[in-house]
Formats: C-alpha cells, sequence, structure tokens
C-alpha cells in the first residue's frame, strides 16, 4: 500500500498520540493539529520536518479550525484521511453540571468536530475525494448516568456524519465513525466531573460514580488495538458508517439497537395509525 498523509486532531494524547506514533513508523505523514506543539518534541525530534507536520488549533475556536485545516491542506498535495479525534469528557447528573461544563462538552465534541468537518470538505472535494474518521464512542450509540452531556455531544456529531456523508458521497468523500468502549487512555483522569449531591448516592447515578472511582465492572480494550483498527479501517471499500471498537462496545451496542427494535415494533399499531 502506498503513504498516505493524515491530518489528526488530538494527536499529543489518546488514541490521535497512538495513531500517529503507528502511522508514522510505517511511513505516512502526519498533520498533527493540536494546541500545544510542543507536547509532539519526542516524535518531531524524529519525524520532523516533511513527515511529521504540527498545526494550532483550538475546538472551541471556529477561526482557528478553519485557519488550522487551511494549513494542513496548503502544505501537502494531499491529505488522504482526516481524523476527528480531540474530545473533552464530563461527568455528573445533569443537574449537578454546571452550564460552563455543558457548554464546553458541547463546544468541543459537537461543535468543534462539526466545523472542522466543514473546513475540511471544500479541500476534499477539490482533490477529488478522501476519508474522514471520526472518533465518537459506544456513548454515541447507548447511554450511561452521569454521562448526559457528553452523550448528548456524540449522539450529535454521529447524527451529522451520518448526513453530511450522503450530501458529500458523490465526490468520493467517505466517512466512518469510530464507536471504542472503555479503555486505559486516561480519559477518565481527565474528566470535568461536577461535585456529588448526596441524594443521587442510592441511585444508578451514583452507582456508576463508584464504578469509574474503582475502575471495576469496565470491559476494558486495548487503546493500541483500537489505534491499528482506526487505522485499518480507512482502508476498508465501501467504508463502514460506523465501526464499535471493543467487544464490551459490541454487546452493549448490539443490545441497545435489539431494545429499540423491539420497542419499534411493539409501536407498529399506533404509529401506523396516524397516517394520513
Amino acid at each position: 500500500m502506498s503513504t498516505r498523509t493524515w491530518m489528526i486532531t488530538g494527536a499529543s494524547g489518546g488514541f490521535g498520540a497512538l495513531m500517529t506514533r503507528k502511522l508514522l513508523e510505517r511511513g505516512d505523514t502526519v498533520v498533527a493539529a493540536v494546541r500545544r506543539p510542543q507536547a509532539l518534541d519526542d516524535l518531531l525530534a524524529t519525524y520532523g520536518g516533511q513527515r511529521l507536520q504540527t498545526v494550532r488549533l483550538d475546538l472551541t475556536d471556529a477561526g482557528s479550525i478553519r485557519a488550522a485545516t487551511d494549513a494542513a491542506f496548503a502544505a501537502n498535495e494531499r491529505i488522504d484521511v482526516v481524523v476527528s479525534n480531540a474530545g473533552h469528557g464530563t461527568f455528573g447528573a445533569a443537574e449537578e453540571l454546571t452550564d460552563a461544563q455543558i457548554e464546553r462538552v458541547i463546544g468541543v465534541n459537537l461543535l468543534g468536530s462539526i466545523h472542522l468537518i466543514r473546513a475540511a470538505l471544500p479541500h476534499l472535494r477539490a482533490q477529488g475525494g478522501g476519508r474522514v474518521l471520526q472518533v465518537a464512542s459506544e456513548g454515541g450509540s447507548i447511554a450511561y448516568p452521569n454521562f448526559s452531556a457528553y452523550h448528548a455531544s456524540k449522539w450529535g456529531i454521529e447524527g451529522f456524519v451520518e448526513s453530511v456523508r450522503q450530501e458529500v458521497a458523490p465526490f468520493g468523500i467517505d466517512f466512518t465513525v469510530l464507536e471504542p468502549g472503555p479503555s486505559p487512555t486516561g480519559f477518565g483522569d481527565a474528566l470535568d466531573t461536577a461535585p456529588a449531591t448526596p441524594v443521587y448516592d442510592p441511585t444508578p447515578s451514583g452507582d456508576v460514580r463508584r464504578m469509574l472511582r474503582t475502575g471495576e465492572g469496565f470491559d476494558w480494550s486495548d487503546p493500541a488495538l483500537i489505534a491499528e483498527a482506526s487505522i485499518a479501517v480507512a482502508d476498508v471499500t465501501p467504508a463502514p458508517v460506523r465501526l464499535a471498537l471493543g467487544r464490551g462496545a459490541y454487546a452493549q451496542i448490539r443490545a441497545a439497537l435489539q431494545t429499540r427494535l423491539a420497542e419499534l415494533d411493539a409501536q407498529r399499531t399506533i404509529s401506523e395509525s396516524v397516517a394520513a
């Protein structure tokens, strides 16, 4: 397979960092879109120059996103794959969260991803196509207590992608939403956590808070293997709309879809009764 050029947001940590390292090791070129380019100094020392490029990007600033994306495409003859990876996590029952916490997780995960995709589309269309990998989560198809704002951002970006992919398919632009399950990437440690309200302690909200504190009850996946699978799916044609990553993610998403289908089937008579 010929080498490719990738643009990856959030390339300094988590899946983004793992993907960046693996791609560089196999000979590809990566444009790392990050808030702090110095976080990549170790990789820049080895691959800096044409193979590893950095652009400064703030996902809370639409102007910054457009400027970084324009610069990345201007510096390269072609960018084959855009990976919308950077994200933010907020944890707490809905009424425990502050306005600022909700606005930040929606601003980064949903609006930031939307602005990135919109900024990339004219370039991808002009070059005759490309692939976008949108990192969501199993939490883009299922929901747990205490992650309401996070789920809103992930369900939202999945809906956006499903619509946009239909708009741009005629231009050779493909999308895949990645839905990884829990993995030890430091996501839990970085969560913006709201103070607990005692009234929620004996509820499912309290149960999930205790699970997160102990780390027990999660079906963990290997983040390095998730990164490898995410890279590999860019070669799959036709591009899958979604890719569940993890044994737990597969089982949880499948169970949720079966429940939703059963509920829908049970409503068929009522649904059809309102037809004009």
